[in-house]
């Protein structure tokens, strides 16, 4: 109000005043946050928006996983803290040992691909103009220094700025391709009256496939003595709290899945030797506690699914990695065509050498790649599912260790091939078979109690008595004969009673009437 009314007595003043004021308001609203924005964390991959685990970065600094390599030049080293346990798993400057966060200022060297806090680049680097690298002391130039993350200007982590986002490109999933093709896939949930509906169409259009698929009611799963769970389907109490579930008033019990029902059974270890162009591997794999990874190395050593593949990568002191049949490092698949979760155990971990393990792109990600370390690594626990161990060859093992391998990508430079694998001892087949053979004689048990109850409700059946006419008494044989008090056999006769005032009433008596009263008397009779 004061600038204002100064205004009024000084034009001048106004005007100055006015541009101040204009200056000011665009000011404010280039400072006001875009509504839009959308913050990509600086350990996530700007593809696949998930979290990196090997990542690689453009000379712009842009961060992408290994995995999308065509998109990528220089490898970006992800150091862990292992001199201070506060920093384990946590990316840190190895310089200054600051933990990096969104709000860090996060250089890397192209040279090297070795990663700094800027500030320890500023201070040891740029300031002393002593362009080497702080880990390898290699030579660099200052124009070899790539920022990855600036917090003064994240105008690159915005998610909603990225091409592939704003245009909806996504990396077609084969599995949810085909499952797509189910017309039912899309069709998440339908009520009763919907299905009536669907039923009603069916029926007028007998030849569309779309509308039979719809209506497949889901498979009821037969249940028996050992796949039967102590709890119930749910159907029942659901159907009566839901009007999207057709009803039902039968409790039925809920069917354990097969693979837990037949590792049950698996009480034993599996063998496997691996024969490699460096010497042969003995493996021992921990089927009776890790049984899903176990069943999955196993069924693909049968099928030859590892025969003539290569160990694409190896890292001394550390693991040599294989099971990709394209040995690429992207590729494989799982016995069962998808992937498989994982399976931790606190009493198997990466401690020794000769651990073998499963590889995987992040957590519930494991297909066929596995890799065998060559010393303890113990900050992969939890994150990688430890399944066997190298019982013997460990002559072979460290032959493949000794091969060099190319220090951008690990490749060894000398091939490692895996020429074939024998399968000693399997013990899922000992699994399957013992239930076989358990349902089997369930099957008979029951087939005789079937039998049994069957023969018994016949014989009681026969057992009734015979009815020799309807109504009341309908089981007592009136031609049947009965004795007297003497032995004597006697047949009944209707008789008109004579010893009473009416003579109307008709019994059914005996030919033999009583001398005293010349009544009838059936107290003496004994009915056979």
């Amino acid at each position: 109000v004061y600038f204002w009314s100064m205004a009024i007595h000084s034009f001048p003043f106004s005007f100055f005043f006015l541009l101040l004021t204009l200056s000011a308001i665009f000011l404010l609203s280039a400072e006001i946050p875009q509504a839009n924005f959308r913050r990509l964390p600086f350990d996530h991959c700007s593809l696949s928006l998930q979290p990196f685990e090997y990542p690689m970065c453009t000379p712009e600094g842009v961060v992408f996983d290994l995995i999308f390599d065509w998109y990528c030049i220089y490898y970006v080293y992800g150091i862990y803290g292992i001199a201070n346990p506060a920093l384990i798993w946590k990316y840190h400057c190895p310089v200054l040992y600051t933990v990096f966060t969104n709000n860090s200022h996060i250089v890397a060297n192209k040279v090297t691909g070795n990663v700094f806090s800027h500030e320890a680049v500023e201070q040891l680097n740029i300031k002393t103009k002593s362009y080497k690298d702080l880990l390898t002391d290699e030579p660099f130039t200052r124009q070899d220094i790539i920022t990855l993350q600036d917090p003064t200007n994240l105008d690159k982590f915005n998610v909603s700025d990225f091409f592939h986002v704003k245009n909806n490109l996504k990396v077609l999933d084969p599995d949810e391709e085909k499952a797509k093709q189910d017309p039912a896939y899309h069709l998440k949930s339908t009520n009763l009256e919907t299905r009536e509906t669907l039923a009603e169409l069916y029926k007028e259009y007998k030849g569309d496939e779309l509308l039979a698929s719809t209506m497949k009611e889901p498979e009821a799963k037969k249940t028996d003595k050992l796949n039967a769970a102590h709890y119930s389907t749910g159907r029942v109490s659901a159907s009566f709290t839901s009007t999207a579930m057709a009803p039902a008033t039968i409790h039925e019990a809920d069917a354990i899945a097969d693979d837990a029902v037949r590792y049950q059974y698996v009480k034993k270890k599996g063998y496997v030797r691996l024969h490699t162009n460096k010497g042969d591997l003995n493996l021992e794999l921990h089927c009776d506690k890790i049984p899903k990874a176990g069943e999955n190395f196993i069924k693909l050593c049968k099928k030859g699914y590892y025969d003539g593949t290569i160990f694409h990568r190896s890292i001394r002191n550390f693991m040599i990695q294989g099971g990709d049949p394209t040995g690429t490092g992207t590729g494989g698949e799982s016995c069962w065509g998808k992937p498989f979760k994982d399976e931790f155990k606190p009493n198997l971990s990466h401690t020794g050498r000769g651990v073998l393990s499963m590889a995987n792109s992040g957590p519930d990600t494991n297909k066929s790649q596995f890799f065998i370390t060559f010393r303890s690594c113990t900050y992969l626990d939890r994150k990688h599912t430890v399944f066997g161990r190298v019982v013997g060859g460990f002559e072979a093992l460290t032959a493949m260790e000794n091969v060099e391998s190319d220090p951008k990508t690990d490749r060894p430079k000398a091939e490692i091939k895996l020429i074939s694998t024998t399968v000693f001892v399997d013990p899922y087949e000992e699994a399957d078979a013992q239930i076989a053979a358990e349902r089997e004689k369930e099957a008979q048990k029951l087939k005789e109690e079937r039998a049994q109850s069957s023969a018994s409700l016949s014989k009681a059946k026969s057992d009734q008595p015979k009815a020799y006419r309807a109504g009341v008494g309908k089981y007592i044989n009136m031609a049947a004969t009965c004795v007297d008090r003497n032995g004597k056999f006697i047949v009944f006769k209707r008789v008109t009673h004579t010893g009473v005032k009416s003579t109307s009433h008709s019994y059914w008596g005996l030919k033999y009437f009583c001398k005293s009263c010349r009544s009838i008397n059936f107290s003496f009779l004994l009915f056979k």
